[in-house]
């Protein structure tokens, strides 16, 4: 179909959103761990009970897409993200956390599963990694505010007597004094209500899909299921989300394990920085994938961040405090070129195939209980070298692929690899 700027700069805010409700865990953990007073595994399973939403809802999501359209299954998606933050809100209780997370996971992954293939029909294939990369930037942007919003509601509505007007007084009156931390997820329930109202504001028309990007039955994933190609990129998605999330969820308690630095200040902030060199490392990603193979793109990024891990754990707390925002520099355009590598590694079904990579968002579940787990055993330190693990998968991706449409550069126009 015809490029459709409105629907682009839609699913840009659409992602927006999606990032300033997803990447807040990693800050809020510690905080969280305290007050319902958790193991390194109990707190693995918040995001766990988040991601996991992912695995389950992924595939279903699609079909659901396929038989309703986009705009009436993003206001669904919304509403059930409405539900687990108002829910939890009015009910700070921790089983209810799970509950609410689930819910608000769920309602990601029906974003997800629409707004990417959306994106490449309504941005043009040509232009789909480069999009991928400026979807990424805003994912970043707001990642990067959300933990000083989270920061600021937490130092303020924490003091004997809040000050700062009528909104900390609203939020004062509606959160529980010794949970400033959930007057976060109130910040959310009105993100929800007002995506709401934009999408069904907004005037989508008839999205025209090719018969290969239209979500086929269960039948159809299955034979995808038996292709190597479909395998190994799922895997991709499966490491890059354990890797981002296996950092991001962890990074404040780190700080806080290791160096004695405060979750609710320095760790905020950490993990802010962490998603705000993603941003800046977008644009240069944006920059180099107009001038170079996105396969190099990614090997490049992927061995800076096996190094900079290396000297995160083991280094000093400057090291640590410097470092963990690097490696979201470095996991910046990951996401977007593997995405873009794999659809554009397959000739047909590429709607089945986007709920197949979908359900890979599930690693941030596995890989963040995980390192919980290893946290009780053997320390979160040594818990955290099996991101290792995930970023060689990565790199070893960046390496093997080999897609039928590569990106476009000034240089050359986008088609076929050429041998």
């Amino acid at each position: 179909m015809k490029r459709n700027y409105y629907l682009v700069n839609l699913i840009f805010l659409i992602f927006f959103a999606i990032s300033f409700l997803t990447n807040i865990l990693g800050a809020i953990n510690p905080n969280a761990s305290d007050s319902y007073s958790l193991s390194g595994t109990m707190t693995g399973l918040l995001p766990f009970s988040f991601f996991i939403a992912y695995g389950l809802m992924s595939i279903p999501a699609g079909m659901l897409i396929q038989k309703y359209g986009e705009k009436i299954c993003l206001v669904f998606a919304w509403i059930l993200a409405f539900a687990g933050a108002i829910l939890f809100s009015l009910v700070p209780v921790f089983p209810v956390f799970l509950v609410s997370l689930f819910l608000i996971g769920s309602g990601m992954a029906i974003l997800q599963v629409a707004i990417y293939p959306l994106l490449r029909v309504t941005g043009g294939e040509e232009h789909f990694a480069f999009n991928s990369i400026i979807a990424q930037l805003v994912f970043g942007a707001a990642s990067f505010l959300s933990p000083f919003v989270y920061s600021y509601l937490v130092m303020h509505l924490g003091a004997d007597k809040p000050a700062g007007g009528a909104f900390l007084s609203v939020m004062s009156f509606l959160t529980p004094g010794k949970l400033p931390w959930v007057s976060i997820y109130w910040i959310f329930t009105f993100v929800s209500l007002l995506m709401m109202v934009i999408i069904l504001a907004s005037r989508f028309g008839k999205v025209e899909r090719k018969e290969d990007e239209i979500v086929g039955a269960w039948a159809t994933h299955v034979e995808l299921f038996k292709q190597k190609t479909v395998i190994l990129f799922f895997l991709g998605i499966f490491c890059y989300v354990g890797t981002e999330q296996g950092i991001a969820n962890w990074i404040s308690e780190f700080l806080r394990t290791y160096h004695g630095l405060r979750p609710e200040v320095e760790g905020a902030r950490a993990v802010g920085l962490f998603w705000g060199l993603m941003t800046i490392g977008c644009v240069l990603g944006m920059i180099l994938l107009k001038l170079i193979d996105s396969k190099l793109v990614l090997k490049l990024f992927t061995i800076a961040g096996l190094i900079i891990l290396t000297t995160t754990l083991f280094g000093g707390k400057n090291m640590a405090v410097f470092g963990f925002p690097a490696l979201g520099f470095c996991l910046s355009v990951m996401y977007g070129v593997i995405y873009s590598l794999a659809l554009n590694s397959v000739t047909k079904f590429h709607g089945s195939f986007s709920g197949i990579l979908c359900t890979g968002i599930a690693g941030g579940a596995i890989v963040s209980l995980l390192i919980g787990k290893l946290k009780d055993l053997i320390g979160l330190q040594a818990g955290m070298t099996i991101l290792y693990l995930t970023l060689a998968y990565i790199l070893f991706i960046s390496f093997w692929a080999k897609p039928i449409i590569s990106n476009a550069t000034i240089i050359k126009k986008s088609g076929p690899p050429t041998t």
